[in-house]
């Protein structure tokens, strides 16, 4: 069970990449950046456009495991299972979700992601891309 539980945790934690975060660290201060990379071994990140709390501005900022106390999620984006819903069941069977790279794969060829149609060509590829036009500006008015 405890194998299970510490997949998830590794798994949310590299979902952090490319999201914008707030970390609020052990000594009070406080940064506000997108995540460029982290060690899920020591749970260091480092930040990309961060601001502090303190009005600094900087381009990257590591910032130790051990010095961090909380991180919020600011930039969560638009839930990518809901498209996969959605496209599975114009394309049944040939839709699979990869929670973990956030990626959605139809066919095996076509692979979409919270930016659009990434891969594929052709007839497919289109409706696939008219289909993720249509959720996202959807979920845009949500």
């Amino acid at each position: 069970m405890s194998a299970i539980v510490s997949k998830r945790f590794s798994d949310e934690l590299s979902a952090l990449i490319g999201k914008r975060i707030r970390v609020i660290l052990s000594s009070g201060a406080c940064f506000e950046g997108t995540v460029a990379a982290l060690n899920p071994g020591d749970y260091s990140i480092w930040l990309s456009d961060v601001r502090e709390k303190d009005g600094g501005i900087y381009d990257k900022v590591f910032i130790s495991g051990r010095s961090i106390e909380c991180l919020f999620v600011l930039e969560a984006g638009p839930d990518l299972s809901k498209l996969a819903e959605r496209l599975n069941k114009v394309f049944p069977n040939m839709v699979r979700y990869i929670k973990e790279a956030d990626v959605i794969l139809v066919m095996d060829r076509i692979r979409v992601t919270r930016d659009g149609v990434v891969e594929g060509t052709g007839p497919a590829a289109e409706r696939v891309k008219k289909i993720y036009e249509e959720w996202l500006s959807e979920e845009a008015k949500v």
